[in-house]
């Protein structure tokens, strides 16, 4: 009986933790470029948000994907993925070049002659991750 009380306190925890943080995930992808140069790992918190092309000489290291599961995910959390995913190219900024909502996949409802494709949208952020040749 004492085992099902504590097996019962440990899903109703899971269960209160879950309502209370949601479904805020942001999925994050990067992709490095190909004959790129590679550089070690940067500090996530020293990397620059940029939403326009810098002056100054860089390279560009790779492209970092954001797509935040739905729209109650702070733009903060959003920011601090992409810095992560950029930290791991050893850049010292990201440029946002995209920021919109696009068809991300479909869902398909009905039987075999009465089948309908409705599309699904959701919000893509990319970034292009750059380093700085002059420090």
């Amino acid at each position: 009986m004492n085992s099902i009380l504590r097996v019962l306190t440990l899903l109703l925890a899971a269960a209160g933790l879950l309502a209370v943080t949601g479904c805020k995930t942001v999925a994050i992808s990067s992709t490095q470029y190909i004959g790129g140069p590679m550089y070690a790992p940067s500090d996530p918190n020293t990397i620059v948000i940029l939403n326009t092309e810098p002056t100054r000489p860089n390279v560009r290291l790779g492209e970092v994907t954001a797509e935040p599961s739905s729209s109650k995910v702070s733009a903060q959390e959003i920011m601090a993925k992409i810095r992560k995913a950029a930290a791991q190219m050893g850049a010292d900024a990201v440029v946002i070049v995209s920021d919109r909502y696009q068809i991300t996949g479909a869902v398909v409802t009905g039987g075999w002659m009465t089948r309908s494709i409705q599309p699904t949208t959701s919000r893509v952020i990319v970034g292009v991750a750059i380093k700085y040749l002059n420090p």
